[in-house]
C-alpha cells in the first residue's frame, strides 16, 4: 500500500489527519472488496448458467402447451436458476454447490444439494417428470397422494 505525506490544513490537528488517512484506506479496501463481491456473483451466475445451458434440452421435451416451467437466471442479490414459480437452484455459500430448492406450504425444502453439475441436471429431471405426473393426475381426477391430502384441509364454514 502507497502512504502519502499530507499537510494539515489551518487549524486542523493530527487526529483529523488520520482520520482522513484512515478514511481514505477504507475506501480503498470497500472498492476493492466489491470487486471481489462483483467477481464472485459473476461466477454464480456462470455456474448457473451452465446448468441453465444443461437443462435446455430438457426444458423442450416439455409438450408445448404445458406452462409450468419457465427456466432462467435471474440476477439479484442472489443469482438463482428458475425452473418454475416455486423452485430455484441457488449457488451454496462455498459458492460451487449448487443447492436446488423449493418452497412449499410448510417452508423452503432443500430437494437436492450436490458440486456436480450433473447430478444437479439429473435431480432438476426428477422434479420435472414429478410435476408433469402431478399435472396429469390433476387433470384426470385422480386422488391425490396421501400426503398431499394430508396436507391440505377444507376451510371452515362460520
Amino acid at each position: 500500500m502507497v502512504h502519502h505525506e499530507w499537510s494539515l490544513p489551518d487549524g486542523a490537528s493530527a487526529p483529523s489527519r488520520r482520520l482522513a488517512a484512515a478514511l481514505r484506506e477504507a475506501r480503498i479496501a470497500s472498492a476493492e472488496q466489491t470487486g471481489v463481491v462483483v467477481e464472485l456473483r459473476e461466477a454464480e451466475i456462470a455456474r448457473l448458467d451452465i446448468l441453465h445451458e444443461m437443462l435446455a434440452p430438457l426444458f423442450a421435451e416439455v409438450p408445448t402447451g404445458i406452462e409450468l416451467f419457465d427456466p432462467g437466471v435471474s440476477g439479484g442479490e442472489t443469482p438463482r436458476l428458475w425452473v418454475d414459480a416455486v423452485a430455484h437452484v441457488a449457488m451454496g455459500r462455498d459458492r460451487r454447490t449448487y443447492r436446488f430448492l423449493q418452497d412449499t406450504r410448510s417452508g423452503r425444502k432443500v430437494r437436492a444439494e450436490t458440486a456436480d453439475v450433473r447430478e444437479m441436471a439429473e435431480a432438476v429431471t426428477r422434479y420435472v417428470a414429478q410435476r408433469l405426473v402431478e399435472r396429469e393426475r390433476t387433470l384426470s381426477g385422480d386422488p391425490p397422494e396421501p400426503a398431499a391430502e394430508a396436507a391440505w384441509r377444507p376451510p371452515r364454514r362460520r
